[in-house]
């Protein structure tokens, strides 16, 4: 899925590797910028995915109404289950499963959409985490989202998800979304996803990862090797059998 606003309010200027110094002359650029959902939706269809799409659509809005171009991109983890578990338990990532780090390492922004489980996040999008380089998330602007059958739950996104988004030193957004069973057709759901929608766009507008990593980046715990060290200015090839079908095409 693929959601663009297309208008520009910045000046032009070079892109650059996350991470690395800029020259001095650089302040905003025109590209722009990606946000990829990361959907740990199970079922087909999908709570969870309903609530991502809704999230992409009012952050297409929210950023035509900002005038910043924005392409909203979704990887599914349901597909890549099996390759997770893979690289889990013997360490190495399958062709498909590195394709989806390096597009989230090339994020500008990202969501995270996880349904909620005994109180916690799912085990498929924990895994998930667990094979990630632990800078690969440094200062990047991210939004939570989750769905659960019961307000019981309430608690778990901001307790558990944002605590382990904490340890990767990811910027999430104040506003996290919970929605249950009885919250779908409720417009408080609606001016929670719009609010959460509206501030990972100023973040990802203003280019908030690059313009905090550009000083800091050597003082952070890096992996050797890591994706977040080989990002490249030109991005991931989201144009691929292997990245069309972690997106859930054919």
């Amino acid at each position: 899925m693929t959601t663009t606003a297309t208008t520009s309010r910045h000046d032009a200027g070079p892109d650059e590797t996350a991470g690395q110094p800029a020259g001095p002359e650089q302040t905003r650029d025109d590209r722009a910028r990606t946000i990829l959902i990361i959907s740990a939706g199970v079922s087909e269809p999908s709570s969870t995915d309903m609530l991502a799409d809704r999230f992409a659509r009012a952050a297409g809005v929210t950023a035509d109404r900002a005038g910043v171009r924005v392409t909203v991109r979704r990887i599914g983890l349901r597909p890549l289950a099996q390759e997770i578990m893979q690289a889990l338990v013997g360490g190495l990532r399958s062709e498909r499963l590195e394709s989806a780090v390096t597009a989230l390492a090339h994020a500008d922004g990202v969501v995270i959409a996880t349904p909620i489980y005994k109180a916690g996040m799912s085990g498929l999008l924990k895994s998930f985490l667990d094979v990630l380089d632990q800078d690969l998330l440094v200062a990047k602007p991210a939004a939570l989202l989750a769905t659960a059958g019961t307000a019981r739950h309430a608690l778990a996104v901001d307790i558990e998800l944002r605590g382990v988004l904490a340890f990767f030193r990811t910027l999430t957004v104040p506003t996290s979304v919970l929605a249950t069973g009885g919250d779908w057709f409720d417009p408080g759901l609606g001016e929670r996803v719009e609010r959460a929608a509206a501030e990972l766009i100023a973040l990802v507008a203003d280019d908030v990862e690059r313009a905090m990593t550009r000083s800091t980046w050597s003082s952070y715990d890096h992996t050797f090797d890591s994706a977040a060290e080989r990002r490249r200015d030109d991005g991931p090839d989201f144009d691929t059998d292997l990245m069309r079908l972690a997106a859930g095409g054919e």
